[in-house]
């Protein structure tokens, strides 16, 4: 059973410094409830450890597709989670910045199903957004950024379906010829597995 979820917040802070932020994912433990731990294992990979309602649940993520200052899409690739998404970034102004996630997340039992019919799943993203608006808005600026490019041809998977889209999503075509362009590096280069 598959659950579609979508929700957008604006936030009070310049488009660069909120997309920055975003691409800070081990800094997600401190505004995403029940997000133990994320370890950026590469420019793509990112491990992760849950605890929520008591049931901890570890998981890979792959970035599919990364464009500075307008998206990030992702899919689970192994463990306890199976779920895919993209988050999309849009300048309303010099000051502010609309921030819109989809996601569509597989339930796999009974747990799983039962806080999908509570709307569970819907209520933790639209907490975890506005834990997210405060995070950034508190700062002075991000505590970090990456402004690479990854395209979904390129990705460990190659082509990949289309991740969830959203009304105003504009996603190119995943299978997209690999480019020459080499992304610059502001993430600390990977050391490995801790």
């Amino acid at each position: 059973m598959t659950e579609m979820v979508h929700d957008t917040i604006e936030v009070e802070a310049p488009l660069r410094e909120v997309y920055d932020q975003w691409t800070q994912f081990e800094e997600f433990p401190r505004f995403m409830d029940g997000v133990e731990e994320v370890q950026q294992l590469d420019d793509r990979l990112c491990h992760w450890r849950t605890k929520i309602a008591g049931a901890t649940r570890e998981f890979d993520t792959e970035i599919v597709d990364q464009l500075p200052d307008e998206r990030i899409a992702w899919r689970t690739v192994g463990g306890d989670v199976k779920q895919k998404g993209v988050v999309t970034f849009e300048k309303v102004d010099d000051a502010h910045t609309r921030v819109h996630l989809s996601m569509e997340v597989e339930a796999s039992g009974m747990a799983d199903r039962a806080a999908k019919a509570m709307g569970v799943v819907e209520s933790r993203i639209e907490g975890d957004l506005h834990r997210f608006k405060h995070f950034i808005e508190d700062r002075d600026r991000a505590t970090g950024g990456w402004r690479g490019r990854l395209r979904p041809g390129e990705s460990a998977g190659g082509a990949t379906p289309p991740d969830p889209a959203t009304p105003t999503d504009d996603i190119p075509p995943y299978g997209m010829p690999p480019s020459k362009e080499t992304p610059r590096r502001d993430r600390p280069p990977y050391a490995g597995p801790a």
